[in-house]
């Protein structure tokens, strides 16, 4: 039997689990036999994840945390180690976006909020850096591990109105970059650290701006659509696939990577 996508026990925490795509993702990694530390705000939702992950014999646990917080995500890891043992893989889903550091059509730069754009920048930057900084420690003493940051189709081109969104992104995948070749020199080949970069799934935090209340496109979710070759939005468990790939030992060799999975919107010309 082919070991090398056999993700069996494998111990997956997950920021921002409660949202549309950690939950998917986490629900589809316990299918496979991993363990699974949820870490969100939503402490109902998240156990609602839990549940429907135990009632089909899958293993996971909820944690509320504040991803800002750094205190707090070291307890966090704590408890996840005693639970569990061990840290295999962290994916670090947690973002969002705010009004205030974006602007709308009827709105130009001036109008952008300096404290929102940087409250965005810290929740998804910063947010990235804690649970990293903290999460890292395990996998280097175990002498292995997997981190997956979730980048954007933002890091790679200026889109207008996301404007403190963007910058976080596009932060993302240069701290992604960077830590691949900190972890690497410092503390081994066992430590990999990549990015995935989600092209347009609806979520909670998107779902007002690409579409209308009865379900049809808005005139930025046509332009999505219209850039993207498959002519559709993502559906949340097409990531799931990519990463099985980049935290398994199929993806030993790969490290510092951003993967897209997009439908083809980043590569659309005209």
């Amino acid at each position: 039997m082919n070991e090398l996508f056999n993700i069996k026990d494998y111990v997956v925490v997950i920021t921002g689990g409660t949202g549309v795509l950690g939950r998917c993702i986490g629900k589809y990694l316990a299918e496979q036999g991993a363990k699974i530390a949820i870490l969100g705000r939503k402490e109902e939702v998240g156990n609602e994840i839990v549940k429907e992950i135990t009632d089909k014999g899958g293993v996971a646990k909820f944690y509320k945390t504040d991803v800002m917080n750094v205190e707090l995500v070291k307890q966090n890891c704590e408890d996840i180690l005693k639970d569990f043992g061990r840290v295999d893989t962290l994916l670090n889903a947690a973002g969002g976006n705010m009004k205030g550091a974006t602007i709308a059509p009827d709105q130009n730069f001036f109008d952008l909020d300096p404290e929102q754009f940087q409250k965005v920048l810290n929740l998804n930057l910063t947010g990235t850096v804690i649970p990293t900084q903290v999460f890292l420690k395990p996998m280097v003493k175990q002498g292995k591990g997997s981190i997956i940051n979730f980048s954007s189709m933002a890091a790679f081109r200026p889109m207008t109105r996301v404007c403190g969104y963007a910058a976080a992104k596009a932060g993302i995948s240069n701290f992604t970059a960077y830590m691949a070749t900190e972890t690497a020199k410092k503390f081994g080949e066992g430590i990999r650290v990549n990015a995935i970069a989600p092209g347009f799934f609806i979520t909670e935090q998107n779902r007002a701006l690409l579409t209308n209340p009865d379900g049809s496109y808005t005139q930025r979710g046509n332009d999505v659509i219209r850039q993207t070759p498959f002519g559709r939005m993502g559906k949340p468990e097409e990531l799931c696939g990519t990463i099985h790939y980049l935290m398994s030992d199929a993806a030993s060799f790969v490290t510092g990577t951003v993967a897209v999975v997009d439908g083809g919107f980043n590569v659309f010309a005209m």
